[in-house]
């Protein structure tokens, strides 16, 4: 498929599903009453002040959320992929998300919630700087020792997180210190978008503009090299970029797995291996999917509210698998 038609089609489907999921909930909207709403709270006539809160303050900062979070996990996930030379290296499986979660939990149990980010993103570099330098010291970046690496840092954090859950959190803080953990974007506001938008600028935007790079390192490092690309230092640099990223995500959507997994391979399997094109799609592929599966998450099992990061697990788990069965039936 043509890397512009499909950039085309996921924008409209972004617009699309960003439109419909500001209608749906507890309380069923228009698009015309949204869009009144929207247009009252920008200067144009007021409408029902009930109405204006429920689009404005509630629906759309967790929307635009669950797209930013999204595109960022998706481009962080190609990244990833493209330094390591990994197919399975994604901010969840090499350990990022769980430094991250590890980090913002610390902080959050000690009641200092104001350095989250800070936190989040100091677990999520840490996690890597471990992975890498494990992998590196079981002989080499190979993909299976990255993979290996990953999820022994992965694990480890886990623990630390379980460990520190257990001993300290005490009462109904347990309810949302676990939906943070699965991954939930359901409080949040408009700080979160900011944050989250601040996250996705510094480090994001960068990311989408190293395509070059990144088709060189798919045929190794010496013939990046080759290249005059400085490989550990170009290396470094991107995978501290995809730490600074997932963890200020992490830090407004706790720790939400498969995303940059499975977006990445399936664009992939569209459009091919060009990074130029795989970057951008993947961002808009990943804000796509993730407004969809939050978008389930607070309405199928309404009043009740799944975390985003199950919908994300049971749907990604299984496609994931089919795209494993199709590339290998195209090898």
């Amino acid at each position: 498929m043509s890397p512009g038609l499909l950039g085309a089609a996921l924008g409209v489907a972004l617009a699309l599903v960003l439109g419909v999921s500001l209608t749906v909930g507890a309380a069923s909207l228009t698009l015309g009453e949204v869009w009144a709403a929207l247009l009252g709270r920008l200067g144009g006539p007021s409408v029902d002040p009930l109405v204006e809160g429920i689009v404005w303050d509630l629906r759309m900062p967790r929307i635009l959320t669950a797209a930013l979070v999204g595109a960022g996990l998706g481009v962080a996930g190609v990244v990833m992929q493209a330094v390591t030379r990994n197919p399975l290296a994604d901010p969840y499986l090499l350990g990022l998300s769980s430094g991250a979660s590890f980090g913002a939990v610390a902080v959050l149990l000690a009641g200092l919630s104001f350095l989250l980010p800070i936190a989040a993103f100091a677990g999520a570099l840490i996690a890597a700087i471990a992975a890498l330098g494990l992998a590196t010291g079981m002989g080499g970046l190979t993909p299976a020792r990255t993979v290996l690496a990953g999820v022994a840092v992965s694990a480890f954090a886990a623990a630390l997180t379980s460990f520190v859950v257990f001993w300290f959190v005490t009462g109904d803080s347990y309810r949302e210190v676990l939906s943070w953990l699965l991954g939930s974007v359901a409080g949040a506001r408009w700080p979160e978008v900011l944050i989250a938008a601040g996250a996705v600028l510094i480090a994001g935007v960068p990311l989408l503009l190293t395509g070059r790079t990144l088709d060189a390192f798919a045929f190794g490092d010496t013939a990046a090299a080759a290249l005059g690309i400085d490989v550990p230092r170009t290396r470094w640099l991107m995978l501290g970029l995809a730490a600074l990223l997932t963890g200020g995500l992490v830090s407004v959507s706790g720790s939400i797995g498969f995303v940059g997994l499975v977006l990445p391979h399936a664009v992939r399997l569209l459009v091919g291996p060009g990074h130029r094109a795989l970057l951008p799609l993947s961002a808009l592929a990943g804000g796509v999917f993730l407004v969809l599966a939050d978008t389930l998450a607070r309405t199928v099992f309404e009043p009740r509210e799944l975390p985003v990061g199950v919908i994300t697990a049971l749907v990604g788990a299984p496609v994931f698998a089919v795209l494993l069965l199709r590339s290998r039936r195209l090898a």
